[in-house]
Formats: structure tokens, C-alpha cells, sequence
């Protein structure tokens, strides 16, 4: 055996016995804990996701959703009351989510507010003490995200971001392959997010209803006169508060972009769109078409985002696709890939988590249940290094997005050192890296 085929061999046995410890985790076992060994956790913004949290919260052995918050009393009565319906048990409800980290019977709190309160109440959730579980994107800006990996870092905390793809065995099988040159040399990965997007109107403003905390909900954004163009959900397209499709639906791409190609972040970056459908009060483009570059490595990521009717590429709306010199390879949602293989685009091995394998593997479950088991496993032994979805994929996955719109919103190509996190000789594009805060709501420079 030749020299460069020994390596390849080793190179080969030693992924392959890191995937084996990445898909089949050892959880402790329930008799290793004892009575008093149960998590309580808090459920932090509940009117989208947080109701997937709840879920997956209360599917986990000896974990107990003790509290729930939001700014919003009209949400917040009825979920109570709802919790108590479906789990048979009563549920705190609070307002103020710093209540909820000042509370030393929480264990792990779980963010699914909007985007521009992530990072703050990761930060501030760390220096309280608490494991974290985090939305995407993780982050608001790009400066917010080194933020967390240091508070994470600083309190020993657990912090797992909500790219559930992560904890998919399908997924991690395609990463896999992928790695051992399954399709080849893999050079380029396209994310693709088309979503149905219609028009939101324009509500204008209106008195901020009674039982809503607007003051709380705004937090680090600028404060402006309540709109329902903001509360509840159209917060997702406008810039001080969301970061469009490709920072929402987009940061399981962007995240599985770079995890395949196993990139950091590019060194050059474009993005061009626009609103093409709808006169309506969006901020952020429809239609968004982004490219990252890695010329060093001879690599590079297009992101596409589309709102409306559109054709779907290889039966896919919302996934990934990688490109190699071999074949090409198919992510499609959440948990299931097939490939491609040669010229003549031969189908090779696919997979789901439904246990439609060419491996023939018995997966059981993935996804977002397995993002949350993974999350308390690694609470529980206190060893971040078993995260599926550590706090690193919350800054450079959100950040790919960031860096995207940043280049769509100055109209023209940007060169970025990844190094130093920092935009070369662009003191306008660097100032886009955070924001300005509220009084009283800053991330701070030192966590």
C-alpha cells in the first residue's frame, strides 16, 4: 500500500469513528440519576416556536417546563391554560425574562423570541447561570455572535443553537459521505429557500394593546409607535428586528452550507434582490440571490430566496445542494438526501430518517426531538463537546446570513477577513457588524 493510500485509509477510519460517536451518542442511562435529578426549564417567547420548544421539552425523561414568558399576557393566560389542559400540570407564567434568570429553580431556559433579542438573552441567561437553547439565528448581527461563544465560554454554559438538521442521522449520514469523497471533490454548495411569503399589507400604527409589555418586546431595537407590521410575526422583515428569509428559514442552509463544505466565513461577498411582488410594509428583499466565495480554498456558496410560485430544483423548495466532481448530492428539508451520480446523473444512495436507507439503518428519531434530547444529554453530563449544535454554528451560521445582507443593503461586493472578523478597508460595512443599542438593552464588549 502506497504512502498517500495509508493516509487516505486513516484519514477514512478516523471519520468514520467520529460519526459513529456523532450518530450514535451514549445517554446516561435514567438509574444513573436520582430523584431530585430533574431539569426544570423556561420557555422564553411562545407565539411561533416556542410552542416546539414546549413540545419538545416536556418529550424529554425527567425534564419539567416549570415557567413560561413572553411580553404578551394575551399570550400568555391561554398558553397557561392550554399547558395545563394537555400535561395535566400547572405552569408560572412571567413577563420580564430577567424574572426568569434571577430564579434559581430554573436550570435551562430555552429562547424563542425575536431575532434581536437572542444574543442579549443568551448573554445575560450565561452570566445567570442557565444552559441555553437559542433560535435561529442565534444572532442579530455578526459582533453579537462572538459575543455568545465568549459569555458561553466565560460561564461554562451549555449552549445549543436550534439548527435541528444537525441532530437528523439522515443528514449526518450525507455530511458523512460526503467526506469520504462520495460524490468527489465537493466545491460548491447551493442553500435554496422558497417559501410561500404573500402580502403583509401596511397596518400602520395603532395604541399598543393592553396586556402587551412593548417596552420589554422592543429591547434592544429601536423603540418606534407599536405597527402590527411588527407584533407578532412581520417583525421577520424588517431589519432591526428580523433579517429577512435568508436569517430565518435560511440559517438551517447557510448552516448546512458551510457544515458540508466544512468552511468558516468567505472572503468575498455579493447579494442582489429587491421586492418585486408586493408594495407592502417588508423591508428586507423577497427575492434574494447571494454569493459566497472562498477562492483560497476553491470553494463557494450560492444562496437563493424565493417568495412565491416557483419551481423546485431536484424535488427540493427549502434544502441544499453539494456539487462535486463525482455526482452531486441532495439535501431536502430537514431529514432526508438522495444523490446523483456521473453525467448521466445515476440515482445513488439516499436516505431518511423514516429509515428509508440504502444502509437499511433503524435511525429512530431525529430532528428537532433529537436536537433537544442531544441538548439535555449534554446538560446533564455538563460536556458542550457532544453538542450537535454548538454556540459556534449560531455565530457562523447566522453570520453567512448577516454578511449577506449586508452586501445587499451596500449594493456592491465585499471583501471580508474572516480572521479578524472585519471588513477590509470598509469602515461603512464594518459599522454594519453590530448595531446601536438601546439604553439599558446593550450587548456588552465584555461579557
Amino acid at each position: 500500500m502506497s504512502k498517500e493510500s495509508s493516509r487516505r485509509t486513516f484519514i477514512k477510519k478516523s471519520a468514520l469513528a467520529g460519526t459513529a460517536a456523532m450518530v450514535l451518542p451514549t445517554f446516561i442511562p435514567s438509574s444513573a440519576f436520582g430523584a431530585n435529578d430533574r431539569i426544570n426549564a423556561a420557555v422564553l417567547g411562545i407565539n411561533g416556536r416556542g410552542k416546539s420548544h414546549i413540545q419538545g421539552f416536556m418529550a424529554q425523561k425527567d425534564v419539567e417546563i416549570t415557567t413560561l414568558c413572553d411580553p404578551d399576557m394575551n399570550l400568555l393566560t391561554p398558553a397557561q391554560k392550554a399547558f395545563k389542559e394537555k400535561y395535566g400540570k400547572d405552569v408560572a407564567i412571567e413577563q420580564d425574562l430577567r424574572k426568569v434568570f434571577d430564579n434559581k429553580d430554573i436550570d435551562v431556559v430555552s429562547l424563542a423570541t425575536p431575532n434581536h433579542w437572542h444574543a442579549l438573552a443568551t448573554i445575560w441567561a450565561c452570566q445567570a447561570g442557565k444552559d441555553v437553547y437559542v433560535e435561529k439565528p442565534g444572532s442579530h448581527n455578526i459582533s453579537e455572535g462572538r459575543k455568545m461563544i465568549e459569555a458561553a465560554e466565560k460561564y461554562d454554559r451549555i449552549v445549543q443553537h436550534g439548527v435541528q438538521l444537525r441532530s437528523s442521522p439522515a443528514v449526518q449520514e450525507a455530511i458523512q459521505l460526503m467526506r469520504d469523497g462520495y460524490i468527489g471533490r465537493v466545491y460548491m454548495a447551493r442553500g435554496l429557500v422558497f417559501r410561500m411569503r404573500g402580502d403583509i399589507g401596511v397596518k400602520g400604527t395603532s395604541p399598543v394593546p393592553d396586556g402587551l409589555d412593548y417596552d420589554l418586546w422592543t429591547g434592544p431595537a429601536p423603540k418606534v409607535p407599536f405597527t402590527r407590521d411588527l407584533v407578532h410575526y412581520n417583525w421577520h422583515w424588517h431589519f432591526d428586528y428580523g433579517n429577512g428569509d435568508v436569517g430565518n428559514q435560511g440559517i438551517h442552509e447557510t448552516d448546512l452550507c458551510m457544515w458540508g463544505l466544512d468552511v468558516g466565513f468567505p472572503t468575498k461577498i455579493t447579494s442582489m434582490g429587491g421586492k418585486y411582488l408586493w408594495k407592502d410594509s417588508k423591508e428586507t428583499p423577497e427575492v434574494l440571490t447571494s454569493i459566497y466565495n472562498y477562492p483560497d480554498e476553491d470553494k463557494i456558496i450560492q444562496f437563493e430566496v424565493r417568495p412565491w410560485y416557483t419551481n423546485a430544483e431536484d424535488g427540493a423548495t427549502v434544502g441544499n445542494i453539494f456539487y462535486g466532481d463525482k455526482g452531486y448530492l441532495v439535501v431536502d428539508g430537514y431529514d432526508k438526501y438522495k444523490t446523483y451520480l456521473g453525467n448521466d446523473r445515476t440515482p445513488g444512495q439516499y436516505g431518511d430518517d423514516g429509515g428509508a436507507a440504502a444502509s437499511g439503518m433503524d435511525r429512530g428519531a431525529g430532528g428537532t426531538d433529537g436536537h433537544f434530547t442531544n441538548f439535555i444529554e449534554a446538560v446533564r453530563k455538563h460536556d458542550k463537546s457532544i453538542l450537535n449544535g454548538p454556540v459556534e454554528t449560531a455565530h457562523l451560521s447566522s453570520g453567512l446570513a448577516h454578511l449577506g445582507n449586508i452586501a445587499y443593503r451596500l449594493g456592491r461586493v465585499l471583501d471580508f477577513d474572516p480572521k479578524s472578523e472585519k471588513f477590509v478597508n470598509d469602515s461603512e460595512a464594518d459599522a454594519m457588524l453590530t448595531r446601536e443599542y438601546r439604553p439599558g438593552f446593550e450587548v456588552p464588549s465584555v461579557v
